[in-house]
């Protein structure tokens, strides 16, 4: 099956962009993947094909105009009635590897590029199956980058784009951690060695290193994911003692 991406844009010519090097440049040659652009300009009605315009109540920038994108959201949905929506804005929930993972497993997806000052929020209103969703708490130009980074997280997950069977999984956020360190040669790179453990041959010993610096690093660097890692841990653990005892003890 062919991942279809569709993104809506007002600068088409960035795409497929970095996307199309390395291996999701060569999946997209296999045919494993798609990308086709729409441009919003294309959905004005006017002789300027104006798709912004001033605030309402005042304030500096110009804003994405919900009648312009509503009919390029439309237009999306008709090309592709199955596949997701997603709006990239700062505003939105921050997408997750989880997230990302659902995403790969279906047909295609759709990605809304938000520009200006972001869209008039009565898209959202009358479109509720479209997904406000960001990378992080940060401001970029325009939301061309993070749909090619969401993108990026999809297709690489596509069956048959990465070499090893492993490398999805044994990564940061698939288990709910962040990924333990790696090293490789030379042994010895300014007075630093690898840890012994990883030369000792003994792959149950280098999993439980792995698995332990996975913890160590995610409770110091991310101690939001290091909650959510042990609620998770703690309910998994209740409904396992919940099933021994049986329901009536």
């Amino acid at each position: 099956m062919t991942f279809a991406a569709q993104i809506l844009t007002l600068y088409p010519e960035m795409f497929p962009g970095s996307l199309g090097q390395s291996l999701a440049g060569k999946a997209l040659e296999r045919g494993n993947w798609t990308c086709e652009t729409i441009q919003m300009r294309d959905f004005a009605l006017d002789k300027h094909k104006n798709v912004d315009s001033p605030p309402s109540g005042g304030g500096a920038g110009m804003v994405l105009k919900c009648d312009v994108l509503g009919r390029g959201v439309d237009h999306a949905i008709e090309r592709q009635p199955n596949a997701p929506i997603l709006a990239m804005t700062p505003r939105g929930k921050p997408i997750t590897q989880d997230r990302i993972r659902e995403i790969a497993a279906g047909s295609g997806v759709t990605l809304l590029c938000g520009r200006f000052e972001g869209f008039d929020e009565r898209l959202f209103e009358a479109r509720p199956q479209i997904e406000q969703v960001s990378l992080a708490d940060i401001v970029l130009s325009g939301g061309e980058t993070a749909a090619i980074a969401i993108l990026d997280a999809c297709i690489r997950l596509l069956p048959g784009v990465m070499g090893a069977a492993s490398s999805g999984t044994e990564e940061s956020f698939e288990d709910g951690l962040l990924e333990y360190p790696q090293y490789t040669r030379p042994q010895e790179w300014e007075g630093r060695t690898i840890p012994e453990v990883l030369r000792s041959g003994d792959h149950a010993k280098v999993d439980a290193w792995r698995k332990l610096q996975s913890e160590t690093d995610t409770r110091l660097r991310r101690p939001d994911l290091w909650e959510r890692y042990n609620s998770v841990r703690d309910q998994s653990a209740s409904g396992a003692r919940r099933k021994e005892k049986g329901p009536d003890q």
